[in-house]
């Protein structure tokens, strides 16, 4: 099992931040999680609100908990309240389950990491996500099924 690296995780952000402002974003913050959770990598722009680091670890957080996107997270809170309760609980609250948090995957489409970004809208967000995983050589869920989401069930 690989893992995500620091080379990788920088170009990530780098990319993300770049994009960012190429794209005049409010200022952003990006995080990059190993498997396991733990934080490989974080920056954020000048200007960056307080808390920004929580939101952005909760995003990668989901991806990494669900095995999928924090959109799609989201869209399960709204759809199974109850069920997404009981995990937010039982993660002493870590996942975030709103947009920008997206699963890092190899060549060979294994996850090795996850991306949270925020500071944007939850949409700009996700974008940004998608494009510093594949400005790294990397893969999104999408690159590995030909659809915008990998959905999963519980």
């Amino acid at each position: 099992m690989s893992l995500v690296t620091l080379e990788q995780s920088e170009r990530i952000i780098d990319a993300i931040l770049g994009r960012g402002r190429e794209l005049e974003c409010r200022p952003l913050s990006v995080v990059i999680l190993e498997l396991g959770a733990r934080v490989k990598a974080f920056k954020k722009d000048d200007g960056s609100a307080m808390m920004r680091f929580e939101m952005a670890y909760g995003k990668a957080f989901a991806a990494l908990a669900l095995g999928r996107s924090s959109s799609l997270v989201r869209e399960r809170t709204e759809a199974r309240p109850l069920f997404m309760s009981y995990l937010m609980n039982a993660s002493d609250g870590q996942i975030f389950a709103e947009g920008g948090g997206m699963l890092i995957r190899d060549e060979h489409g294994e996850v090795i990491g996850a991306v949270g970004v925020t500071g944007d809208t939850q949409e700009r967000d996700e974008e940004l996500a998608a494009y510093g995983i594949q400005a790294a050589g990397l893969k999104t869920d999408a690159d590995c099924t030909g659809s915008r989401h990998v959905r999963t069930e519980n």
